[in-house]
């Protein structure tokens, strides 16, 4: 429409800071604005066929940098801290014509599965303001959810995009690993799990975003050819395929009946038109010692991450300087050795093997996207032992604090243990609204595909999307 100047960038941009000055009091879902800027640039906007051409967007605000703007990663640390400079990721989104808004609600660093940090509060999921949106894009699903923008930037390290686009009843797809433009600086974010992309409510805006924010980067460890106009916009029809299901949860936890039912809704979508479906009694992965693997890579990368930080304040940090789950991630991070991360990191590499052994037999894996439907506004309340033993976790081993961030995170990783698995091998998977639960909760169900992929993950949502199985929010 602005190629066609139907409408002007700048009235697309006035009429999203207006949404999100009505709508944000409520939702909490936008922390930082840049609407001054947004409307001058919106001013003088140079239309040159760019895609994304003066289309309004929200950065999430954790690790998209923009030069002389605020970036706080959900901590006090950073709370009036501007970005020296501009990563690679908000370049290519300005080189695509979108205009910069501000930042969306994220919890502090992103460990969570739900968007509630102390410095900004819990963002309210634009479908029942008495849930929480996710975590940890959980600013940037509702943002889009509620219609303020039709997309909003995105990252996902252990299924921070699908399961806020899962809560919220977006399109949520994490690109395979090395697909998507990084750096510079943050090539091998958590030992290559983090990626960059968006939450989207059209088929057509995901397809469109990951072909033009796609590159191959020689200096990245994890280059990746890109895929062709012909890959991602085929003209043939979707042809017969192997699918397989999984619904039992890999850490041995309950999964709702919602979950399973929206699994089993499109398992029989597939059926119903001539696609193989396997239901597979056995997970190929260990999903206990992938978890428990996870944190410990998490958590050396934390510390690695407060001794630049402290590098940069030129002094020590303290408790008193984050949230406590933080410092709980941050202090065992500091007895793991370089041996014991090594052993882990190949793990990782086995782990991808045996998703790739199970691609061989099957085109793609369709399980859920969470195991329950968006918590309460504020979930996962720690025990007054377990918050004690947090602030004290320096007195104990090395084994015992893994330990204590295994019960930390227990309750959430119980309601959302499907998607950490796809960072660990760098597969793409998709979550995509197909359900709604009887309080009109929705509820996502996920695919996956071998790594590079997506091209499989964009025909079959298109599909969907095409027969109407999908139940995008339409605020």
């Amino acid at each position: 429409m602005v190629l066609s100047k139907e409408i002007s960038p700048l009235e697309l941009v006035e009429e999203s800071i207006q949404k999100a000055t009505l709508l944000n009091p409520s939702l909490n879902a936008i922390v930082y604005t840049q609407y001054e800027e947004a409307i001058e640039k919106a001013k003088r906007f140079s239309l040159k066929s760019q895609p994304f051409a003066g289309v309004p967007i929200f950065l999430k605000d954790l690790g998209q940098e923009q030069k002389g703007t605020i970036c706080t990663y959900g901590s006090r640390l950073f709370k009036d801290v501007k970005s020296m400079q501009t990563d690679n990721f908000v370049k290519r989104l300005e080189e695509l014509g979108f205009i910069i808004l501000g930042r969306t609600n994220t919890p502090e660093f992103g460990f969570k599965t739900v968007s509630d940090s102390l410095l900004h509060g819990p963002v309210r999921n634009a479908v029942n303001l008495d849930r929480n949106a996710g975590g940890s894009s959980g600013g940037s699903a509702t943002v889009v959810a509620s219609g303020i923008t039709p997309v909003a930037a995105a990252s996902d390290g252990g299924g921070s995009i699908r399961i806020p686009a899962s809560h919220n009843g977006l399109i949520g797809l994490k690109p395979s690993r090395g697909r998507v433009i990084a750096g510079p600086g943050s090539y091998r974010g958590w030992n290559g799990a983090t990626v960059h992309f968006a939450l989207t409510k059209t088929v057509q805006d995901t397809r469109n975003l990951l072909f033009h924010l796609q590159e191959c980067q020689m200096e990245s460890p994890f280059p990746l050819p890109k895929l062709s106009v012909e890959e991602l916009y085929p003209a043939e029809q979707l042809k017969p395929l192997r699918v397989a299901v999984l619904v039992k949860s890999p850490v041995s936890e309950a999964v709702s009946k919602d979950a399973v039912d929206a699994v089993m809704k499109a398992a029989h979508f597939f059926e119903n038109h001539g696609h193989s479906v396997t239901l597979l009694q056995k997970d190929p992965v260990d999903g206990i010692a992938l978890q428990k693997g996870f944190y410990i890579i998490s958590s050396v990368e934390t510390a690695l991450m407060f001794q630049n930080i402290e590098r940069q304040l030129g002094r020590s940090v303290t408790r008193g300087d984050m949230e406590l789950m933080t410092w709980a991630i941050y202090r065992s991070g500091l007895d793991i050795s370089g041996m014991e991360y090594s052993k882990v990191a190949s793990s990782w590499d086995r782990y991808a093997n045996q998703m790739a052994q199970l691609h061989e037999q099957y085109d793609v894996l369709l399980l859920p996207t969470v195991a329950q439907p968006a918590p309460g506004l504020n979930p996962y309340e720690l025990s007054t032992e377990l918050t004690s033993k947090l602030i004290r976790i320096d007195e104990f081993t090395k084994d015992q604090k893994q330990q204590l961030l295994w019960e930390m995170f227990e309750e959430s990783v119980a309601d959302t243990p499907f998607t950490q698995r796809f960072n660990i091998t760098g597969q793409p998977a998709i979550s995509l609204p197909v359900h709604c639960t009887k309080e009109g909760l929705p509820i996502g169900v996920q695919l996956a595909a071998a790594k590079g992929r997506e091209d499989l993950l964009l025909q079959i949502a298109e599909w969907f999307e095409q027969e109407q199985l999908l139940q995008v929010t339409k605020q």
